[in-house]
Parts: C-alpha cells; sequence; structure tokens
C-alpha cells in the first residue's frame, strides 16, 4: 500500500482519512458539486410515487383479491405470493449485475431502465387484477403474471433507488431528496389505498351474503328456491367485484405512466465527477464480495430486513384482519387511508427528527411505536380504537420507511472510503437490499397464507371460523411485534454513528478535492 493510501481506522475497520494529499493541492477553494432544485428534487421523488402507489394495492388487497375475487385456495394463493416474491427478490441481484454492466447513454446509465421496463410493467399490472374466463388453470395465469410484474418492478425499482447516489455528491443534499422521495412514495402508498381502497370497498361488503353463511357447507341449511336466489345474487356480486377490480388497476397504470414521464424530464442523472482519476469498474463478483463482507451493510440490512418482514404481515393480513376478525369490514378502507395520512404528515417530523439526534436513535424511537398500539387493536378490536391506532401506526410506518433508505447512501459513502479505488459498487448495494429484503417478505407472505388454509379459510364466505380468528390476530400482533424485537436488537450493532458519518462526509469531499488538483495539474502540464 503505498503512504497516500494509508489512513485512519474506522467504522469499517478502513475509514480512511489521509495523513498526506494523494496529489498536490492548489490554493483554490471548490465547490463540491452543483445543489439541487426543488424542481429535480421534486421530479425525483415522482418518479418513486407510482411504484408505491402499485405495492400499496398490491400488499393490502392482492391477497384478499386472490381468495375472495379470483377464488383459488389459500394454498395456491400462498404459493403465487410466495413464488412471486422469491422470484422478484432472485431478479433483484440479476437486475443489479446487468446495470453494473451498463453503459453511460445520453441520458444516463440508470434512466433507461426505468424509461424502458414501464409501459410492459404498465401491461403486467393490468392483467394481474384480470379474472380469466377459465377455472383450472387461474393459479398459474396469477403466478405467471405476478413473477412477470416481479422482475418488471425489479427493472425499474433498482436503478430509481441507486440514482440516489448520482443526483449530487453532498450527504444533506442526498439526504434532502431522500426526504422528498420518501414523503412521496408514502403519499404514493396512500394514493394507491385510496385509489384501490374506494373503488373496490363495494366488493367487500355484507349485501351479498344472506343471513346464513353462504360457503359450499352451508348450502344444505337453505332451501332449494333460497338457495338459487342466493347463488344468481352472489354471481352477480362477483362479475361486479371483478369489473371494479380491472377499474382500478387502470387507473393505478395510468398514474405509473404519467409519473415516469414527470422524472425523466426533470431529472438529470450525473456520475461522480470528482472521483479519483484512478478509479476502475470493479467486477461484480468482486463487488459482491466486497460488498458482503462490508460490517455496516450486513447488520443495516438484517434489521431492516426483521422490521420490513413485520410491516408486511401487517399489511397483508390488515383487510383480512378487519373483515373477519374485527368486524370492521365497512371501516377497512378509512382506516387504511387514516394510517398513511398520518405517515405523509409525520415524514417532516421524522426527517427533522434524524438531522436533529441523528438517523439510529430516529430508528429506534419511530418503529418502536407500533408494537403498543397493535397489540391494542388485537385486544380492543373496535371502531374508536382503531382510528386512533392508525394514526400512531402511521409514525412507525413512516419511520421504516425513510431510514432504511436514508441510511443506506451512508453505508455506501463508508464503503467508498474503505474502498476509495473501486466504483460502480453503488447497484450492488441497493439491489442485494431489496433482494434480501424482498425475499424475505415473500417467505413471510408464503407462510402468513399457508397459516390460514392450514386454520381452515373457507373461500367465498361471508364467515371465517374461529381459528382463522385467531390465527389472523397473531398475524396482526404477535407476530409482527417480535420480528420487530429481534430487528431492532441487530440494528444496536450499527456502527455509523452521526460522528463516524461527519467524519466520512469530510474525508470523501477532501479525496474530490485532491481529486480536483490533481485533474488541474494534469491540464496545466499538458497545456
Amino acid at each position: 500500500m503505498t503512504r497516500g493510501e494509508k489512513g485512519a481506522q474506522g467504522s469499517a475497520g478502513k475509514l480512511i482519512k489521509p495523513t498526506e494529499p494523494l496529489f498536490p493541492k492548489t490554493p483554490q477553494q471548490t465547490v463540491l458539486g452543483p445543489q439541487l432544485t426543488l424542481c429535480s428534487k421534486v421530479c425525483f421523488a415522482i418518479g418513486g410515487a407510482p411504484k408505491e402507489v402499485a405495492a400499496s394495492a398490491t400488499a393490502f388487497f392482492l391477497q384478499i383479491y386472490l381468495l375472495d375475487i379470483a377464488q383459488i385456495n389459500a394454498f395456491q394463493a400462498s404459493m403465487v405470493l410466495f413464488i412471486g416474491k422469491a422470484w422478484g427478490a432472485v431478479t433483484d441481484p440479476i437486475v443489479g449485475f446487468f446495470i453494473t454492466k451498463s453503459r453511460w447513454t445520453k441520458i444516463g446509465r440508470l434512466m433507461p431502465w426505468m424509461v424502458g421496463c414501464t409501459p410492459f410493467l404498465v401491461v403486467s399490472y393490468f392483467y394481474l387484477w384480470f379474472v380469466p374466463p377459465f377455472l383450472s388453470g387461474r393459479f398459474f395465469w396469477y403466478l405467471g403474471f405476478y413473477c412477470l410484474y416481479q422482475t418488471l418492478i425489479t427493472c425499474f425499482h433498482v436503478p430509481y433507488s441507486a440514482l440516489t447516489m448520482f443526483l449530487s455528491t453532498d450527504q444533506k443534499e442526498r439526504d434532502s431528496a431522500t426526504a422528498y422521495r420518501m414523503t412521496m412514495e408514502v403519499l404514493g402508498t396512500l394514493v394507491g389505498a385510496a385509489i384501490q381502497g374506494q373503488i373496490v370497498a363495494s366488493a367487500h361488503t355484507l349485501k351479498h351474503c344472506p343471513i346464513h353463511n353462504m360457503s359450499i357447507g352451508n348450502l344444505g341449511n337453505s332451501s332449494g328456491a333460497e338457495i338459487v336466489k342466493s347463488l344468481v345474487r352472489s354471481q352477480d356480486y362477483l362479475s361486479h367485484s371483478k369489473e371494479v377490480y380491472m377499474i382500478a388497476a387502470g387507473v393505478i397504470g395510468g398514474v405509473f405512466l404519467v409519473c415516469t414521464v414527470v422524472m425523466f424530464l426533470g431529472v438529470k442523472e450525473r456520475d461522480d465527477p470528482y472521483a479519483l482519476r484512478t478509479e476502475k469498474q470493479i467486477p461484480f463478483y468482486q463487488g459482491f464480495i466486497l460488498v458482503m463482507r462490508h460490517g455496516p451493510y450486513l447488520i443495516l440490512t438484517a434489521a431492516f430486513l426483521f422490521i420490513t418482514v413485520a410491516i408486511q404481515l401487517v399489511q397483508s393480513n390488515f383487510v383480512l384482519f378487519c373483515t373477519y376478525a374485527a368486524d370492521l369490514r365497512d371501516h377497512f378502507q378509512n382506516i387504511v387511508l387514516t394510517i398513511l395520512v398520518s405517515a405523509v404528515i409525520s415524514i417532516p417530523l421524522w426527517h427533522w427528527f434524524l438531522q436533529r439526534f441523528g438517523k439510529k436513535t430516529a430508528a429506534f424511537c419511530g418503529i418502536t411505536w407500533i408494537m403498543p398500539f397493535t397489540m391494542m387493536l388485537v385486544f380492543i378490536p373496535n371502531v374508536v380504537v382503531a382510528y386512533v391506532v392508525a394514526v400512531s401506526s402511521g409514525l412507525s410506518v413512516a419511520a421504516s420507511l425513510l431510514l432504511p433508505w436514508s441510511m443506506l447512501p451512508d453505508v455506501v459513502d463508508d464503503f467508498r472510503l474503505a474502498n476509495p479505488y473501486c466504483k460502480g459498487h453503488e447497484a450492488i448495494f441497493y439491489s442485494f437490499y431489496v433482494f434480501f429484503t424482498k425475499f424475505a417478505s415473500g417467505i413471510s407472505l408464503g407462510v402468513s397464507t399457508l397459516c390460514l388454509e392450514f386454520a381452515g379459510y373457507d373461500t367465498g364466505a361471508c364467515k371465517q371460523p374461529a381459528p382463522v380468528v385467531y390465527t389472523l390476530k397473531l398475524l396482526i400482533g404477535a407476530a409482527p411485534v417480535a420480528f420487530i424485537v429481534t430487528g431492532l436488537m441487530i440494528l444496536l450493532l450499527y456502527p455509523i454513528s452521526e460522528d463516524v458519518r461527519l467524519r466520512n462526509k469530510v474525508c470523501l469531499d477532501e479525496l474530490r478535492k485532491q481529486s480536483i488538483s490533481a485533474r488541474t495539474m494534469e491540464d496545466l502540464n499538458s497545456v
């Protein structure tokens, strides 16, 4: 190792603070990059909204749609959810690999991926909510389109997540852009829940239910005429339910197209103009090994993996819980909206909090807030408590969305400082973070739906047996709390404190200034 590469040890064991300049310094002052305009931040944030609009709709409603509208059994639904999520997780590192091999174009290295996949993404999303006329092959229909949708959403999300590193070299600017992004994404989650919830709410009321529970097992309790009337009414209602789900899918597809165009027109992708001249693109497998050996990245990913699983369990089972376990089927869409409105409003609060007290402290304060309130809803399932829980839970949802994406750029900076002559690793960080969290979410979704199957979930019934109700209470209360506690215990080990983060920033700025000085000297010598 040369003298210029030696430095002080830091959070990753290799934190560099040069004791001697890597390059001769010049006395000029250097501005380390243009400030992002408000328009650029807003357009960047709008680009992330449609993914969350679609994700909100699928998270809250895909499970109950597969069970009650598409009417596939709970085991098949669990396989669709698990295999689809697992396939999406597998595609994350694959897409990350191809992104590292992508060359810069006139519109950047990441933007062509997002713009190119959007039309196909919209088509696959629409057919995910379409009920085919055949019955026997519906499992393969939904499995195929869910896997296709997960592949295309990965082609959009991985480059969009990595785009944060190509907006600015300034940590404050990136944090500000991330706060805008998270605000817009939570707003997108709100819009998705509002569009889907309000349009399809009529598909989950009791208007089509007779006095008796009209599942197949209970048809023998009624006369022939009553059975015929009930079946005709149920079929008409099912046709209406299919139509409203397709309408919602079309609206969300239109939102996706519009937001992607706005992002394309308003965001300029920039490479790091002050990177060391000797930087070179590292092979993917070497970059993967370096990333997987970086301690702060592993700790952050493991912690938020468990926290994400907890939030996913609550999201995917909340509508079922309100419908069958809490007798809140007439209120669930408004409760969901209350959660998300609270989350949107609290994003600026958490952005201020993390700047004032640090990101790690903000993570602990924000995410622990949800635990007592979810348990309260399980034990006191009434309307008033539900809305109180919704407002309180929104605070934790906002923190769980904002903090990992605000902390991940700090991990990338820490890695870059420990490996100053490596380049092109950003997509590896983001793609494998999404891979691990998505794979874990897929397992949790599949297992939770399978639990409903073992508990005796009755597809198409207006009332579920007691074991199903008990299982839903566990999936909303005890299970998420256990995952959150595990994640927070892991997060205690996260080494990038505010002092380390600020020291990393100073060191990176110094390296970039030295790089500019060296380039200036080279230009003068060539002249």
